[in-house]
């Protein structure tokens, strides 16, 4: 009998030192056997995403605990709570997520905060309370567990100043200049009439020849001789046709035009076309014949000479009229001169602006100001364009040398006036609105403007701030800027870093960065050494994560 009392005794023993480990109290004793892990907190596109897990040894959740968990960020005085995590022994009858005792686990959780100024240097820590199964009592307010330090904010290295695009001028140093002249021959035949070397058309060609000699700016580069048949008849015969033509409009170009003025040394170049159907087709279109419009769809329809002939032929009152006011005129060769105008020069268009600028057309205007070194001055000029030729370039001109100074509100009032509104136009709206902050309104504006270098540019910048770095990557690839280099380091790719020319202080705080990820402490150290010279970085190293190694 007395020993089946202490068989009992031992049972009940037993399962009293079962409960005694399986309880709130005694878990609250031993918290440091629970693991928590967190990511490193990151901030991408003004969130940061907070993704933790705490993993329990068996047999450590008391099957009647409670347990509740607060995430809160600190920083500079302030706090951020994410949401309570409630988990329940498998006793409890409640809504919390439900941790078993006899086996180990890990229980997940995640949420996202806004970042806020000062977040950089924020600590995650968890803050907890261990109830009884029924919360009515309090078993133990454990201190709170510091998790994580600090928030990766190195996107926010980007430049979001913008990158204006500038209209070009069509300013041309050398103009290409012709002068036209032609002689005609009668049907089938190809011998110069003495009357065609007297016509209007050729005096007038001499004369133009006699004020070239005379004119320092202008050059003759060569002569030319085209020499035609009219499309009617056999090919053969007209290119036949044609090419004596070519041979007899030299002859008498020698004779009225190389042996009377300085153009021994002018190349002449001699060409025949056996029929003229560019110029036929032109001729057409320019007379009030009737029939031209189908004519014209006849000479659309068919390429072959012998089908064109055969069905403008088959139209039998039209090709009388064509024969009559058309054709004799393709029954010709053209002298040609081939002039080069040397337009003014650099040094000459700076002292016609300081010195007479009402002179100048709009294309003078817009490349002159190019000329200038000094913002000031160039401003002059394209204000003088603006006002002058009301020139929707020196507007936007206007305008990108304003965003370039951060005058916002000034660039915005000269885009206003602009009449001709395209690529140009809507990449400074976009880089405006940058500056303004309004990334949205930008990405309309950007997209509106299209592809271009410094669209692409500005487009890029936008990916970086909405955390679409490979995208960012990609569209600033080609371009060596800080952009560029900050979208490598992001997608982990720090070869631009090394193409950056730029030794400003925050360049230099990019190559820190990009050395501290790659595990050279010492060219880390000596970057951000350089870059700390500026205050703001100096204080923004104090806090950045990027360092922590260091």
């Amino acid at each position: 009998m007395k020993k089946s009392i202490f068989k009992v005794l031992g049972i009940v023993t037993l399962c009293l030192a079962v409960l005694a480990c399986a309880n709130p109290s005694k878990m609250a004793k031993e918290l440091d056997k629970i693991k928590i892990d967190c990511n490193p907190l990151e901030a991408v596109a003004g969130k940061i995403a907070v993704n933790y897990s705490i993993s329990f040894p068996a047999e450590f959740f008391a099957p009647t605990a409670v347990v509740e968990v607060v995430p809160v960020l600190k920083f500079n005085g302030k706090e951020v709570a994410g949401p309570m995590f409630g988990m329940q022994g498998e006793k409890v009858l409640d809504n919390y997520q439900v941790v078993p005792y006899k086996t180990a686990s890990t229980q997940s959780r995640s949420f996202t905060v806004d970042y806020e100024p000062g977040m950089e240097g924020a600590v995650l820590e968890f803050r907890s309370a261990i109830y009884n199964k029924d919360k009515s009592k309090v078993i133990a307010n454990p201190a709170p567990i510091k998790v994580t330090e600090g928030v990766n904010c190195t996107y926010m290295l980007v430049d979001t100043k913008g990158v204006p695009s500038f209209e070009d001028d069509a300013y041309q140093k050398v103009i290409k200049e012709s002068k036209e002249s032609q002689i005609l021959y009668t049907v089938n035949q190809y011998n110069v009439r003495r009357s065609e070397l007297k016509s209007k058309s050729v005096k007038e060609f001499q004369e133009y020849l006699k004020e070239i000699e005379k004119d320092e700016r202008r050059t003759l580069v060569s002569n030319d001789i085209i020499a035609y048949a009219s499309p009617e008849g056999a090919e053969d015969l007209n290119t036949k046709l044609s090419n004596n033509r070519a041979k007899s409009a030299e002859t008498a170009f020698v004779k009225t035009i190389t042996k009377k003025y300085d153009v021994k040394d002018v190349p002449l170049n001699v060409t025949q076309i056996s029929e003229d159907w560019e110029g036929f087709q032109e001729l057409v279109a320019a007379s009030d014949i009737e029939d031209k419009e189908l004519i014209l769809r006849v000479l659309s329809m068919y390429s072959d000479p012998a089908v064109r002939e055969r069905e403008i032929r088959n139209m039998s009152s039209v090709f009388k009229t064509l024969a009559d006011k058309v054709l004799p005129a393709l029954r010709r060769a053209r002298f040609v001169a081939n002039v080069e105008y040397k337009n003014w020069t650099d040094e000459e268009l700076i002292q016609i602006i300081n010195e007479n600028i009402d002179k100048l057309d709009e294309e003078a205007l817009l490349y002159g100001a190019s000329l200038f070194d000094k913002t000031d001055a160039k401003v002059k000029v394209y204000k003088q364009a603006a006002q002058k030729f009301n020139s929707s370039r020196a507007y936007n001109n206007l305008a990108a040398i304003a965003l370039a100074a951060n005058k916002t509100s000034e660039a915005k009032s000269y885009l206003d006036k602009m009449t001709n509104k395209g690529y140009s136009y809507y990449n400074n709206m976009a880089v405006a609105a940058m500056q303004e902050k309004n990334f949205s309104k930008a990405a309309e504006y950007l997209q509106k403007a299209g592809n271009g270098k410094e669209a692409n540019q500005n487009l890029g910048a936008l990916y970086i701030l909405d955390g679409k770095y490979q995208k960012a990557y990609d569209a600033l690839a080609p371009y060596n800027t800080f952009n560029t280099a900050l979208a490598g380091v992001l997608v982990k790719n720090y070869s631009k870093v090394g193409e950056l020319k730029c030794k400003c202080a925050r360049a230099n705080y990019l190559r820190a960065v990009a050395a501290a990820r790659q595990g050279k402490a010492s060219d880390a150290k000596s970057y951000l050494k350089e870059a700390s010279k500026d205050a703001k970085y100096a204080e923004r190293a104090k806090t950045d994560v990027e360092f922590a190694k260091l």
